[in-house]
């Protein structure tokens, strides 16, 4: 029964089978067209994959990814990644994405999070017309200039106002500033520093680390700090370098009760959990600033479905609560590239892959999704507190300007959480004040020669010939420029003269005694391998001065003598023409001969100034006058602009008879000039003051001064009508300060600099000494105007005259044309009958023409006798 039962089955299920494998083949084929109208958009990744960063980064875009296209599944574009590992160095991230643009063909790429791996991906970028996305690496001007990098960090101006904001807070003046020693930690920490300046927050000292400094040098460091009475700290290091640090500050007592350590953004970013146990202990009371994540439920599902599909634990070896806030860029950036790719390949879109992800706008875990000068930035900051191993929130940094936990917001740091500091303390460390007994002294040697006593003018007293006063153009600058770090400075002078370069020596080697030389001191290569100086804060470049030459003939000068008498010709020459032309019809042209020729001469000079009266009947002198006072026209005008120039600026006339040039005694600056100008055959003169400069050349002992242009100014405030500067040459970088190698100062005595000019408050001080005006005194004697230069215009006057001669010479002939035919006539016809009398009597000459011959004869004869 059985087997009857199987036989009589056997072909419904052959039938069963045919159908199954049938709709199989038809679903499988079903697919293959889908997967076949999908295009594929190759994204390269170029990461750290040894650190947690890495990984971080790698797991979340690829999940991102699927999340996408499982609630996108109709879309026809499918973003895959193409992965490679830099190990974290920069040329490595280069060359990988170099492979990925010529293997893979990826049109994006993912990866540097460091300053120069943005550089390197930029210009790549630039050259291959790829958007390269960058994450939490730090914002920097140089940065700017590449339009394919697209950068995903924190926002480095709020979270400079949060920081500062909460050091004032509680009044705290002075902090110390611990950085890594790195390009990408240093850029991001400039704007953190100006923004202390700006805000009165005084850096007390400025210490760096490498990752090969030895606990050693960071503990010698620390306990000088420390001996400073610092109490304050501000920390900018890499994940590495804090695990050296706080270990080496808890043992020198510096993690106790009455110090506080605040610790960036960019530092507290790079922390997850990873940090061993030991490290976290030490760090308790830190306060640090991160980028706000969003608790919201999106990133919370997101998080825990991240680790349970990828096991972190396993593959990262430590417990991971949450992602990073470079997780949650790399997640944003990814949906970005999938919806962009998408849209790129929709019909009649021309737009490009960069332009639709900076177009993008979506609701991601990060919050709104908007890329800004395409720029995703993070300005909230949360601010947590570390305890034990952990972290506890106190509040948060706003970027509006404002502190805020739950359920307060406000300006100040008052509505945060009770904050616990080293030591389990909840008093708030009382920093440094800046009472004036604290004041930190600046030792400053000064320039005493007083040369130049508005320049530098040193005050000492007779007997002890201690400083009594010290003022002067660069004293003030110097005051304006140091005034908002609160020293007390301490001038000290100069004795050794002029001699600058021993000076930078001896500020370069007595480092003991002294911290910085001001005065009339020039910037110089040389000097720069001993100190570091600030920016110029005056003029640039030398000068050279000469006597002025007043001449009462000065009117004759802007023209050449070949051009004068040239153009005295022609006002003749248009005088005759117009006389020639009208005096047939004019009654104006006509009289007695000594009248016509004063018409003439006065017609043709009154059309110098316009001033001729009389009427031109004739067209073609009209045509001729025309012509002339366009010419005229150009003269005057060429001619009032030379004499203005020579009358505004008058000529300057050396002095042959002395073949010195004078310059600064002990310059070494303006004798290099000299020696390598065309001056060089010229013996030179030492001089000590701008009496002195004066003096000789008034005196006429020297041709010319040579000197640097601050020097100059002080010449022609006391002497403003006797000089003129003859030549400027920007051979020199004016005058600065000088500071110790490595001194902080240099960079803000420069900054304060920089808002004096732009303040125009450094204007204001020159004008105060130097009685500035518009312009110096200068050479502007314009080249005289010669005939060559006008050589067209005559040209072009000269044919119209030629011309008007011609038509003139025309019409007489024909008014004339009939007495001219008739008296040509009449003169042929007699010519022509004497020569027929002529011709005829030599033919056949008659007895009478003999007999009147003989006679003739005779009577010639007898005239001889």
């Amino acid at each position: 029964m059985e087997k009857r039962f199987c036989i009589q089955n056997s072909p419904l299920l052959s039938f069963l089978l045919v159908l199954l494998l049938f709709i199989s083949n038809c679903f499988a084929s079903s697919q293959n067209d889908e997967v076949d109208e999908q295009v594929r958009v190759r994204v390269g990744l170029v990461l750290d994959l040894g650190s947690v960063e890495g990984k971080i980064v790698r797991s979340s875009v690829s999940m991102a990814l699927s999340d996408f296209y499982a609630i996108h599944n109709d879309y026809k574009t499918r973003v895959s990644l193409s992965v490679r590992n830099s190990h974290g160095e920069p040329l490595l991230t280069l060359s990988s994405a170099v492979d990925l643009l010529q293997t893979e063909g990826v049109e994006a790429i993912i990866g540097g999070n460091s300053l120069l791996e943005a550089k390197l991906l930029g210009e790549l970028g630039e050259k291959a017309r790829v958007p390269m996305i960058s994450l939490d690496s730090p914002i920097s001007c140089s940065l700017s200039k590449y339009s394919h990098l697209i950068q995903a960090t924190h926002d480095s101006t709020s979270e400079a106002k949060g920081i500062t904001s909460f050091i004032n807070g509680f009044d705290w003046n002075s902090v110390a500033l611990v950085y890594e020693d790195h390009d990408d930690w240093k850029d991001s920490m400039q704007l953190l520093v100006d923004h202390f300046h700006e805000n009165n927050v005084r850096i007390k000292s400025k210490i760096g680390f490498t990752v090969s400094s030895s606990e050693d040098s960071m503990m010698d460091r620390l306990r000088k700090l420390n001996a400073l009475g610092t109490t304050v700290f501000v920390v900018h290091l890499s994940k590495v370098m804090v695990t050296y640090l706080f270990p080496c500050a808890e043992k020198l007592g510096m993690m106790g009760e009455g110090f506080a350590w605040i610790l960036t953004a960019k530092s507290m970013n790079r922390f997850h959990e990873s940090i061993d146990d030991f490290a976290k202990e030490t760090m308790e009371g830190v306060v640090g600033f991160k980028s706000y994540i969003p608790m919201s439920k999106e990133v919370h599902n997101f998080t825990l479905r991240w680790r349970k599909s990828l096991h972190v634990e396993e593959v990262i070896g430590t417990e991971i609560t949450r992602l990073s806030i470079s997780g949650i860029w790399a997640h944003d950036i990814a949906w970005a590239l999938a919806s962009a790719a998408e849209v790129i390949r929709m019909p009649n879109v021309t737009s490009t892959l960069l332009e639709a992800i900076t177009e993008s706008k979506f609701k991601g875990l990060s919050g709104d999704f908007q890329l800004d000068d395409r720029k995703l930035l993070s300005d909230k900051f949360e601010i947590v507190n570390m305890i034990g191993s952990g972290e506890r929130r106190i509040g948060f940094w706003n970027f509006n300007g404002s502190f805020s936990n739950r359920r307060h917001l406000s300006s100040t740091h008052n509505n945060l959480e009770t904050i616990i500091w080293p030591g389990g303390s909840t008093q708030s460390p009382k920093g440094s004040s800046l009472k004036q007994s604290d004041r930190k002294k600046l030792r400053v040697l000064v320039t005493s020669s007083n040369r130049f006593p508005r320049l530098v003018n040193v005050t000492t007293d007779p007997v002890t010939h201690d400083i009594i006063n010290v003022d002067g153009f660069c004293i003030e600058v110097f005051n304006a420029s140091i005034a908002p770090f609160n020293y007390e400075v301490e001038y000290i002078r100069w004795r050794n003269g002029s001699n600058y370069d021993n000076l930078a020596y001896v500020l370069n080697s007595q480092k003991d005694k002294y911290d910085a030389a001001v005065g009339d001191i020039t910037i110089t290569w040389n000097r720069s391998t001993y100190v570091d100086f600030t920016l110029p804060f005056t003029e640039m470049g030398l000068g050279i001065v000469a006597l002025k030459e007043r001449s009462m003939w000065v009117f004759l000068q802007p023209l050449t003598p070949n051009l004068w008498i040239t153009s005295a010709s022609f006002f003749v020459l248009i005088g005759i023409i117009v006389w020639l032309i009208e005096r047939h019809e004019n009654p104006e042209f006509q009289g007695s001969w000594s009248q016509q020729i004063g018409v003439m001469l006065w017609f043709g000079f009154s059309t110098l100034v316009y001033a001729h009266r009389e009427r031109l009947n004739h067209n073609l002198s009209r045509f001729v006058v025309t012509v002339w006072i366009f010419a005229v026209l150009i003269l005057v005008t060429s001619y009032t602009a030379t004499l203005t120039s020579m009358m505004t600026v008058q000529s300057i006339r050396f002095n042959s008879n002395k073949n010195y040039v004078g310059h600064l005694s002990g310059s070494l600056i303006a004798k290099a000039a000299l020696t390598n100008s065309s001056m060089q055959t010229m013996r030179s003169l030492g001089l000590n003051t701008s009496d002195d400069y004066a003096r000789a050349l008034l005196d006429k002992n020297v041709s010319l001064i040579v000197s640097e242009l601050p020097y100059l100014k002080v010449l022609f405030r006391d002497y403003p009508k006797d000089f003129l500067m003859v030549k400027k040459q920007y051979t020199t970088n004016g005058f600065g300060f000088m500071f110790q190698k490595g001194s902080e100062l240099v960079h803000n005595v420069s900054r304060e600099i920089s808002k004096l000019r732009t303040s125009e408050r450094l204007n204001e001080m020159e004008r105060r000494w130097f009685e500035k005006q518009s312009s110096y005194p200068t050479d502007d004697k314009s080249n005289p105007l010669t005939l060559d230069r006008f050589r067209g215009l005559f040209m072009i006057t000269g044919v119209s005259f030629a011309f008007s001669l011609a038509v003139l010479f025309i019409l007489w002939l024909r008014e004339k044309w009939d007495i001219i035919v008739h008296s040509v006539n009449i003169f042929l016809s007699r010519r022509l009958r004497h020569f027929r009398i002529i011709f005829t009597r030599t033919i056949h000459p008659s007895p009478l023409d003999n007999t009147i011959g003989e006679n003739a004869i005779q009577m010639a004869q007898r005239n001889r006798r």
